[in-house]
């Protein structure tokens, strides 16, 4: 009788052989592959990326003994079937997509050549017993586009997908004891009923009261139409600022879900501060059991004592197992280009939908052509429906062209109804230079507006310029739940006709729904000073010449960061068009663009990096980030967390104790750290944990100081 291998054994003694681990996990990942038609090389991945545990050592390990390396036999084996693709998926199905280094790499070295040569040099224990079990499966080799690696790397980091949650699954569903088979959230007639309620959501809306209603269902009516008429492809929606973009864009998706069988409809969002309000929006609409909300500012927490919905978010969030995900531009894109297990596990839940680009002129240009291509391979091969979705659409064509030769974007808004006049509510006066003083007294003419500014500091300085009751000032250096409540007491105030005048960053220009009949803005690029214009006269309750948009230029030299966009805008300004046009806005992205150097759109050379041939997962990982500013996350103490504050200060770290002091918590840059550390204003729990302990240093009016207690002032 032959010797039994095992793969597991659960807390109350079951056990899983290693066989029964591989076929289930093939089976899975097969399901998972069959999507984009991969599914022969899903049961590939399946069936040989745990064979190494077919040894002596591993049999160990399930009983305490010490780590082994049983990744390397799987990826040896697979590779000797000219699999590299299968090989690089096994290699890292714990620790990482590894680089894929070169032919002399020695056996030491953590590359995918490395640990070959290790299998190869027989430092790693006899696994031969997996051939009495099984036989894999001989796949003939092929590369989707031998002129186009960075494909190839995607395909990779898919299938590495198909392969970490099929893995991950059958050890759950082992260890839990539910032995029925696995599937995910993939049931039309769900979303069939998203549908339903959507229609029941917009019902009604019809007939329109308005003028400006009117157009808003046409654009409404359109989107779902062409959501039923068009197939899979690229798509986009240019809907000037109070077209209606979120529900209109969410009403395409649920259609064309369902009409086209698409799997799942994922919202990318660029900031977190407004991601709070689409997911809400749609929690309303849809139900908020088919909502998730994933970024960095929700964590669902995995203590005990969860509801079943909850426990449902929590392994959702894992791999994206639900109808409607609503995430950030970071997750999006950081989690295309990642090696991590953990953050590639959800990848190939993207393939077969509906994604929604909001605000995509706002991708950064430094990472523009990665992400632009990320998206055009989407939509190539994994049978995406991709939506750009802007009120300000750049010039992207060129890049797509090149990456999304066969494939036109459809436009989903009518261009007629997109340029009608009702949706121009705002004029624009540009006052160049302007002093503090001259700013000041301007803004003092005016009973409620808003004064968009650069930097922190230009917010801070100006408030302190405005004098008496119903002044408000708003910028990142307050509090979440700080900036929340001062916003209700704006919208109060705007809404009863009170004294409102505010000094805020560019936090405001980003969806957050208030209506001024003036604003001024002090000089940015074209796409900011257009946001700026959608919070003047939003729900066009004055006329057009009622409510004016001023640019200005203030005393302090802008910040370097926007330098080209300022100099794009200004070529913009002095060719006399229209700003607010589609040639203006054009004009404004081909100049930005073209100043920057087409070098600039791919800062870190990604793309150039794969194309090489020698496959560095791992350093390409490190390297993306599209927030590449390095902050520091401070505490601010206030009455209501002080139980919070208690419970970390014991050393309590849950993701649910950390998602609710994350509406206490302000983001500083390093230098404004430093100087709060020295002067002794902070308390530091931890490399990642402080909390402000001068209490002095954080106004109800303006947040966190920009001043250390020894009265140094810093630059932010």
């Amino acid at each position: 009788m032959r010797d039994l291998f095992y793969a597991h054994i659960a807390e109350d003694g079951r056990k899983q052989t290693v066989l029964q681990h591989l076929e289930g996990t093939a089976k899975l990942a097969s399901e998972f592959a069959a999507v984009f038609e991969e599914e022969r090389m899903g049961q590939l991945l399946g069936l040989a990326h745990d064979i190494g545990k077919y040894t002596p050592g591993f049999q160990k390990r399930l009983h305490g003994g010490a780590r082994v390396d049983h990744s390397s036999a799987g990826a040896f084996e697979v590779m000797k079937l000219q699999q590299p693709t299968a090989s690089f998926c096994i290699a890292g199905h714990h620790g990482g997509i590894p680089d894929g280094g070169g032919r002399g790499d020695s056996c030491g070295q953590n590359t995918l050549m490395g640990r070959l040569a290790k299998v190869q040099s027989g430092k790693t224990e006899d696994y031969s017993g997996y051939h009495g079990e099984l036989e894999l499966p001989n796949i003939p080799f092929y590369l989707i586009d031998r002129h186009d690696l960075a494909a190839e790397c995607m395909r990779i980091r898919m299938l590495f997908s198909c392969l970490v949650d099929a893995d991950y699954l059958d050890t759950e569903r082992f260890m839990d004891g539910k032995m029925e088979a696995l599937s995910g959230w993939l049931n039309p007639a769900d979303m069939d009923k998203l549908d339903k309620k959507l229609q029941n959501y917009i019902s009604g809306w019809f007939p329109p009261k308005n003028e400006l209603n009117r157009l808003r269902c046409e654009i409404l009516e359109s989107c779902i139409r062409k959501g039923q008429e068009e197939s899979s492809g690229l798509f986009c929606l240019t809907v000037p600022t109070g077209g209606g973009k979120t529900v209109a864009s969410l009403a395409f998706a649920v259609r064309h879900a369902k009409i086209h069988g698409k799997k799942r409809i994922i919202y990318v969002i660029p900031y977190t501060s407004i991601i709070e309000q689409t997911a809400e929006v749609f929690r309303n609409i849809l139900g908020k059991e088919n909502v998730l909300e994933h970024h960095s500012g929700v964590m669902y927490d995995d203590a005990g004592g969860l509801s079943a919905e909850t426990v449902r978010k929590v392994k959702a969030t894992e791999n994206w197992d639900m109808p409607v995900i609503v995430t950030t531009s970071v997750q999006f894109f950081e989690s295309l280009y990642s090696n991590k297990p953990s953050e590639c596990r959800k990848l190939h839940n993207i393939a077969d939908s509906v994604i929604i680009f909001d605000e995509v002129q706002m991708l950064p240009i430094p990472y523009l052509k990665p992400c632009v291509h990320a998206i055009a391979q989407l939509v190539k091969r994994y049978h995406v429906s991709a939506v750009l979705c802007t009120a300000t659409q750049p010039a992207l064509e060129n890049i797509l062209r090149k990456y999304l030769p066969d494939h036109s974007a459809v436009e989903l808004c009518p261009k007629e109804i997109g340029q009608n006049d009702i949706f121009r509510r705002v004029m624009f006066y540009n006052a160049g230079r302007m002093t503090w003083e001259e700013l000041g007294m301007a803004l003092d003419e005016h009973r409620q507006v808003l004064c968009i500014v650069n930097s922190r500091k230009n917010a801070n300085q100006i408030f302190q310029m405005l004098e008496g009751e119903g002044t408000f000032h708003l910028s990142t250096l307050m509090y979440p739940e700080h900036r929340r409540k001062v916003l209700r007491e704006i919208r109060k105030r705007l809404a009863s006709g009170e004294v409102c005048k505010v000094v805020s960053t560019s936090l405001i220009e980003a969806g957050v729904d208030v209506d001024f009949p003036a604003v001024f803005r002090e000089e940015a690029g074209l796409d900011s000073i257009l946001q700026a214009a959608g919070r003047c006269n939003r729900e066009g309750k004055r006329s057009c010449k009622e409510s004016i948009v001023t640019i200005f230029q203030s005393e302090n030299k802008p910040p370097q960061l926007f330098a080209i966009p300022i100099g794009a805008t200004r070529g913009v300004l002095k060719s006399r068009i229209d700003i607010a046009s589609e040639e203006a806005i054009h004009e404004y992205f081909k100049e930005l663009l073209d100043l920057k150097g087409e070098n600039a759109q791919d800062k870190k050379k990604i793309l150039e990096r794969m194309e090489e041939g020698d496959f560095p997962f791992k350093s390409i990982a490190e390297d993306f980030r599209l927030i590449e500013t390095d902050v520091k996350t401070i505490y601010i103490s206030v009455d209501e967390n002080q139980s919070l504050l208690s419970r970390l200060r014991q050393g309590e770290r849950s993701r649910g104790l950390l998602r609710e002091l994350g509406q206490y918590s302000v983001s500083v840059y390093e230098q404004h750290f430093k100087a709060l550390y020295q002067a002794g204003d902070i308390e530091i729990l931890d490399e990642e944990i402080s909390i402000l302990i001068n209490k002095n240093l954080y106004s109800e009016k303006t947040g966190l100081s920009l001043e250390a207690d020894f009265g140094k002032a810093l630059f932010i």
